[in-house]
C-alpha cells in the first residue's frame, strides 16, 4: 500500500512538471524578434545597435562579448573579455567599452593571477576582425562588484568612469588621475569599501559644463556631482532624496550600514537599485528601475521632487524583467536592454515595438549609433508629457524572484519563460517525487 501511494505521488510530480513545460511554452510570448527593415539609417526599421554582454555563468563573470547589430544580423563581435558593461561608438569609429577580466599577473596588492576592471578601446575595422588597440585598467579584490560599469569620453580628452571598488567617480587622463569624487563624502562609509558591495556606483553621464549625473545603485539614488573650480567637488542634487521611509531596500544583503543613526535611503518606489540613467534635459530624466522590473521616466515637480511622468514594464507580450538600460532617441523612440529576459527592443512614443532582438546570453547595456542619432549625453532630448497615471506594477516573489535571476544568468539556455510560476510548479514537482521516492524507499526496507 506505501508503496503503491510512493508510485502515485512520484507520477503526481512527473505530470505536473511536464504540464508545466508543456502549457507554458504553449503560451509564451514569441522571441524570434522584429529585425526592421532596411534603408536610410535616420529612417524607423534601420537599426544599427552596439550591445554590451555581461554574459553569464557562475559568478557572472564568463563570455563577456561586445557586438555589432544591424538589424537582426551580427555584423562583428569582441568576445576577449568576462564581460563587457557600457558601450558606445566614438567619433573616429572606435568603441569605448567598460569591462572586466580575470587571469592578470600584474596585480598590484593582490595575489596573482587576479582579476582587474577598467575601460578598453576596441577597433572593428582592425585587420583580423575588431581587437582591443588599448586599455585602462586596475586590479580589484574580486570580481564580484567591483566593475567599472561606465565611461564617458570628455570633450577635452579624457574620461570619466565609475568605479566600484572604491566606490568613487573619476576622470582619468594620459593614464592618471586627475580628479575624484568619494561617495564617502556624502554617504556613511565602511571601513574598506572593497571588501563588501557598498554602494555599487554603476554609472556616470556628463550633462553640463563639469557636471556629472551619477548612479548609486544601492541607495536607489541619482546624484549630480560639480567639478569645482578648485579641483575638488560638489553635490548639486539628490534625485530621489531620503524621506525618512524603510531603509530595508538599500539596507539588504550587506549593502548600506546605518553606523550614525541614519541610513541615506531612497523611496524604493520611485527607483529601486536602478541602472544607467539617461538625462532628456533640466527637469526629466529617464532610468532603467532594475529592481522594480521598469524603465521609468521622473520630471522634477514644482516642489523639487521627482515623480514619474511615464512607465514601462511590458512589451511584446512579456514582462520586463531587470531592465539595466533605456535610451531616449531624438525621434521620441526608446531602446530598452531587458537583461534577464535577454533582449533589446525599441519602442514607439506608443508603446509599439519597432524592432527587438533575443540575445543569447544576457545583455547590459545597448547603444544606438552612430552618435547622432542618440544625441550628446548633455543634449536635451524628447521628455514624455505624460502624468503617471495608471502607473502599476506587478510585485515579485522575493525567493522566486531571486531563484529567478540566478537561473537566468547560469543557464542562459533556460527559456526566458521559465520564471516563477514555473519554479514554484517545480519545486512542488520535485517535492511531490521526493516523497513519493521516500515512501517506496521505506517500503522496500520494510
Amino acid at each position: 500500500m506505501t508503496a503503491d501511494r510512493g508510485t502515485r505521488l512520484v507520477l503526481a510530480g512527473v505530470l505536473l512538471f511536464v504540464l508545466t513545460v508543456a502549457v507554458s511554452g504553449v503560451l509564451a510570448p514569441d522571441r524570434a524578434g522584429t529585425p526592421g527593415l532596411p534603408g536610410d539609417p535616420t529612417a524607423d526599421g534601420a537599426r544599427e545597435t552596439l550591445v554590451g554582454s555581461q554574459g553569464g555563468g557562475p559568478g557572472w563573470h564568463q563570455y563577456g562579448s561586445v557586438y555589432l547589430l544591424n538589424g537582426a544580423d551580427v555584423v562583428w563581435q569582441e568576445d576577449s573579455a568576462d564581460s563587457y558593461f557600457d558601450v558606445q561608438r566614438l567619433d573616429d569609429g572606435t568603441v569605448l567599452a567598460g569591462f572586466m577580466h580575470s587571469g592578470y599577473e600584474e596585480c598590484g596588492p593582490y595575489e596573482s593571477p587576479c582579476a582587474r576592471t577598467g575601460i578598453r578601446i576596441i577597433d572593428p575595422s582592425a585587420d583580423g576582425g575588431p581587437e582591443v588597440v588599448e586599455e585602462y585598467s586596475f586590479p580589484v579584490r574580486s570580481q564580484s562588484n567591483s566593475e567599472i560599469h561606465d565611461a564617458e569620453p570628455l570633450p577635452d580628452g579624457g574620461y570619466a568612469m565609475t568605479d566600484m571598488d572604491h566606490e568613487r567617480v573619476i576622470v582619468v587622463e594620459d593614464g592618471e588621475i586627475t580628479w575624484q569624487w568619494n561617495a564617502s563624502e556624502l554617504y556613511d562609509a565602511p571601513e574598506d569599501p572593497t571588501r563588501t558591495d557598498w554602494l555599487h556606483i554603476n554609472d556616470i553621464d556628463r550633462i553640463g559644463e563639469d557636471r556629472f549625473l551619477v548612479s548609486v545603485r544601492n541607495a536607489n539614488q541619482l546624484v549630480i556631482v560639480e567639478r569645482t573650480d578648485d579641483g575638488g567637488s560638489e553635490v548639486v542634487e539628490i534625485i530621489n532624496e531620503d524621506t525618512g521611509g524603510s531603509d530595508a531596500s538599500c539596507t539588504k544583503n550587506g549593502q548600506l550600514r546605518d553606523t550614525d543613526g541614519d541610513v541615506r535611503c531612497g523611496d524604493p518606489d520611485v527607483l529601486n537599485h536602478q541602472h544607467n540613467p539617461q538625462w532628456l534635459d533640466d527637469g526629466a530624466v529617464l532610468v532603467a528601475d532594475s529592481d522594480n522590473d521598469r524603465v521609468v521616466e521622473l520630471h522634477r515637480t514644482d516642489d523639487g521632487t521627482w515623480e514619474p511622468a511615464w512607465v514601462l514594464d511590458r512589451a511584446e507580450g512579456m514582462d520586463l524583467r531587470w531592465p539595466r538600460d533605456a535610451d531616449r532617441l531624438p525621434n521620441g523612440h526608446t531602446v530598452v536592454t531587458d537583461t534577464l529576459n535577454r533582449r533589446v527592443f525599441e519602442i514607439d512614443e506608443n508603446g509599439t515595438v519597432v524592432w527587438s532582438y533575443a540575445t543569447d546570453r544576457i545583455p547590459y547595456e545597448a547603444d544606438r549609433v552612430p552618435r547622432e542619432l542618440t544625441g550628446d549625453a548633455s543634449a536635451d532630448l524628447p521628455r514624455s508629457d505624460g502624468d503617471g497615471t495608471g502607473v502599476e506594477r506587478a510585485g515579485g516573489i522575493p525567493v522566486l524572484s531571486t531563484l529567478v535571476v540566478g537561473l537566468r544568468a547560469v543557464a542562459p539556455w533556460a527559456p526566458v519563460w521559465f520564471a516563477e510560476t514555473q519554479i514554484g510548479l517545480t519545486l512542488v514537482a520535485l517535492a511531490l517525487v521526493l516523497a513519493g521516492a521516500a515512501l517506496r524507499a521505506r517500503s522496500w526496507l520494510d
